[in-house]
């Protein structure tokens, strides 16, 4: 005959967000136009602004879809139109207006900026062997230092973090953003370890004061994409 004791069953534990914290969805920018040397992107505040390529905007259609149906309670852009064009879609389904943070922003590349780090990616040149071996955005002539970026993100998403308690927040952003979030967050010594997160794709953070907890990082599911 079974003891009380035995019939009880522990059941392995499910994630639930501490009382207080807040849930944020990094969504990266849809694909956005491609660099062209005879037509200059526009600029703010020296950074390069290009639209959404038609790619980016079914990227901006798919996140849309993918997040109506999750309880959103603020969405936040960048300055930069591309993060904005993104963010659209959700939007308007949600009825809700999104807030400007400029400290999400994309990292500034200094002399690199308009399209000149997709150029010199692709042609190979020097520092960009610098820039993944020492793993520092500011090996670029005049980019900003990484301290100064990763304290402005920081800031950022603590300011976020304390105006949503117990709320969803869905944040669009850059590519060199959530690397540098994840980065944190996780404590990776690796500072480039998170880039490369796919346009279009969610990367899921909850922030409880000061301990910043990884729940998913770079989700395509949305996007059709194959694992590779």
């Amino acid at each position: 005959m079974s003891t009380p004791e035995q019939e009880i069953e522990y059941r392995q534990h499910r994630f639930s967000p501490p009382p207080g914290s807040t849930e944020i969805f990094l969504v990266r920018h849809g694909e956005s136009a491609p660099a062209r040397g005879d037509a200059p992107f526009d600029l703010v505040d020296g950074q390069a602004d290009p639209d959404l390529a038609p790619e980016g905007r079914d990227h901006a259609q798919r996140v849309g879809v993918r997040l109506a149906g999750e309880r959103i309670d603020a969405i936040y852009v960048t300055t930069l139109r591309r993060t904005v064009q993104t963010a659209a879609p959700l939007a308007e389904k949600l009825g809700l207006t999104p807030v400007v943070e400029p400290d999400l922003r994309e990292i500034h590349l200094g002399d690199w900026e308009n399209g000149l780090f997709r150029k010199y990616t692709t042609d190979g040149h020097p520092i960009v062997d610098r820039l993944w071996t020492e793993q520092r955005w500011d090996v670029i002539p005049g980019a900003e230092s990484d301290e100064r970026f990763g304290a402005r993100l920081r800031g950022a998403l603590t300011r976020i973090a304390a105006a949503h308690p117990d709320q969803r927040v869905a944040v669009f952003t850059h590519g060199g953003v959530i690397g540098e979030v994840f980065a944190q967050a996780s404590r990776s010594v690796e500072r480039f370890a998170f880039l490369g997160a796919d346009n279009g794709s969610i990367s899921h953070l909850v922030l409880h004061g000061d301990t910043w907890i990884v729940r998913r990082f770079n989700d395509t599911a949305h996007l059709a994409t194959p694992l590779g």
